[in-house]
């Protein structure tokens, strides 16, 4: 596709998505100079996979036109923050290849955004309200309906800056009091009407600790937060759409440099629910173990079980950028996976289903290593020793007595080829009291052995592992956390636990070639035949991170 150099390193072409229209153009005008972003987490969870999303979409615009991206948390509300998250938060962003031009917090300009607030209660603009929670839901109305306008609505300028700055003082209870913006009670668009600016919240900040007992809300915060940072282009989710309007209204209103909000289609993904407060409930009644399971759906917990940074970065570059809600096929963050581990990650084999399979023309106590690429995308390079012997074992399923006529796997009077090693044709078989079979006795053709002598071929092949030569570990075996694909459609009333799969996580004792053990590639390696598996770091054992069979079809998506 034919391209042509912009501004600032960035290129134009057919396939920018609305953002990056929107960036170039603002660029060709000369509307801004340089490109500042912003990420703007609220410490108080962990970060998840949509999150993920937003992190490439606002620091990759960023890096693609020459600009930079600010962290600022949105520390406003000190009973739900921690500096846990906090510090968790920084963690994954770094994981995920990015770097922030500068570190704030909201909670830096308290000061400001209080002068602001008294400014607009000087221009008439703000007013203390003494009514209810509840009081002052009903007072806004409805979609159809207009509000009502509060009793305390027309207080004197005096007698609210008297009471705004008690507040401040922590002359008043929680809850007593609020500062609401003096706007329209019958605007259609129900933020407009007299929202919220500060409420009272006697409780230590994870920053400020008991400076102040009066809290700025989001609405009020964010765009001018924006502001002072000279942040152009503030990109949110779409459910921020509603709140452009009074985000402008505020900018516009206090003279402050006009920062701009963009919004996007938040990710929703299939058999999955991104909801903090689900997520939450899920790691406090331990239907999960922490934040960092590698069931959740959060940054910390795909880590943990084997994703990479390459990959979340791939699968947000495939989502896309779009104006629409849409659900995601989880199975393209699997498909993401595999390209970026296919291509570099090191094969062993380990059996994870065994049975022992006896070769009984094989030497007994000899031990034959065969050579076996790391890597088979990189024929040349490192290789492994797979220690071979007389009793060797494979996965149960790679055995059937009553075969069909396709199975290509070991059965009655059939060959199959050991991986790397020898074809080995069926012998017999020894089978417990309840018909279960307990072992496979084979034997070997010596002529096979690859390399040498004269090479033949049969239809199957199957992994093993050498009984006396191997190691024993623990592996964890991961499926979806919900066995519904739809967790954003679930009907009103229905508890989103009632979906939960009893079978998200079934615990095996594999038995592995050796070297697998002295992998220090730091990714996920390929078990051959079965997935992708990596070390946990917290326990020692290999957390499966996906199958090898592709169920996505992306040929057929468009990407």
């Amino acid at each position: 596709m034919a391209t042509t150099e912009m501004g600032n390193g960035a290129e134009t072409g057919k396939n920018l998505n609305f953002l990056e229209e929107i960036i170039e153009k603002d660029l060709a005008e000369g509307k801004y100079q340089e490109i500042k972003t912003r990420f703007p987490p609220e410490p108080n969870g962990y970060l998840h996979i949509g999150h993920a999303k937003s992190i490439c979409l606002n620091f990759g615009l960023a890096r693609k036109y020459g600009g930079t991206t600010n962290l600022r948390f949105d520390d406003t509300n000190p009973v739900k923050e921690d500096t846990e998250y906090v510090e968790s938060i920084k963690e994954d962003i770094h994981w995920l290849g990015f770097d922030w031009a500068n570190e704030f917090y909201a909670s830096d300009y308290f000061d400001q955004l209080y002068e602001w607030a008294e400014e607009l209660i000087k221009k008439g603009l703000a007013y203390v309200d003494d009514q209810t929670q509840e009081e002052i839901r009903v007072g806004r109305g409805t979609v159809s309906q207009p509000g009502t306008d509060s009793p305390y609505r027309n207080r004197s300028v005096e007698e609210n800056l008297k009471l705004f700055r008690e507040m401040k003082a922590g002359i008043y209870p929680d809850g007593s009091k609020v500062l609401r913006a003096k706007i329209d009670m019958a605007h259609p668009n129900m933020m407009f009407r007299d929202p919220i600016m500060y409420r009272i919240i006697h409780a230590d900040h994870h920053r400020t600790g008991s400076k102040w007992c009066i809290y700025p809300m989001y609405d009020y915060t964010h765009g001018q937060c924006d502001s002072i940072e000279h942040i152009t282009h503030s990109i949110c989710t779409l459910e921020f759409d509603v709140h452009r309007p009074l985000y402008d209204w505020f900018i516009e209103t206090l003279g402050i440099f006009p920062s701009h909000q963009y919004e996007f289609a938040r990710l929703n993904l299939t058999y999955t629910v991104m909801s903090k407060r689900k997520l939450l409930e899920l790691v406090r009644n331990n239907y999960v173990d922490g934040w960092d399971d590698p069931r959740m759906p959060t940054i910390c917990g795909i880590r943990r079980r084997g994703y990479t940074p390459e990959s979340i970065r791939m699968f947000a570059e495939k989502v896309g950028v779009a104006k629409r809600d849409n659900v995601i096929d989880l199975s393209l963050l699997e498909w993401c996976l595999r390209q970026d581990l296919n291509a570099r990650s090191n094969r062993y084999m380990a059996v994870l289903n065994p049975v022992k399979l006896v070769i009984d023309n094989y030497p007994a106590d000899t031990v034959e290593y065969f050579d076996a690429p790391l890597n088979p995308a990189d024929p040349d390079g490192p290789k492994r020793k797979v220690p071979f012997g007389r009793e060797v074992y494979i996965e149960r399923e790679d055995f059937m007595e009553d075969a069909p006529k396709k199975y290509f796997r070991l059965k009655p009077d059939g060959e199959v080829r050991l991986k790397y090693a020898y074809i080995v044709k069926f012998a017999s078989m020894v089978k417990d009291a309840d018909g279960n079979i307990t072992e496979l006795h084979c034997t070997y053709d010596p002529t096979s052995k690859p390399g040498a002598g004269e090479w033949r071929s049969v239809k199957g092949t199957i992994h093993w592992v050498n009984c006396n030569v191997c190691e024993k570990v623990e592996c964890r075996i991961y499926d979806r956390l919900f066995t519904e694909e739809l967790m954003g459609s679930i009907p009103e009333g229905v508890d989103y636990k009632t979906y939960l799969n009893p079978d998200s996580m079934v615990i095996k004792t594999a038995y592995a070639e050796p070297d697998l053990l002295k992998d220090d590639s730091g990714i996920a390696v390929q078990f051959e035949r079965t997935g992708y598996f990596y070390k946990d770091p917290k326990n020692g054992a290999y957390n499966k991170a996906t199958g090898l069979k592709d169920s996505f079809k992306v040929s057929q998506t468009g990407f």
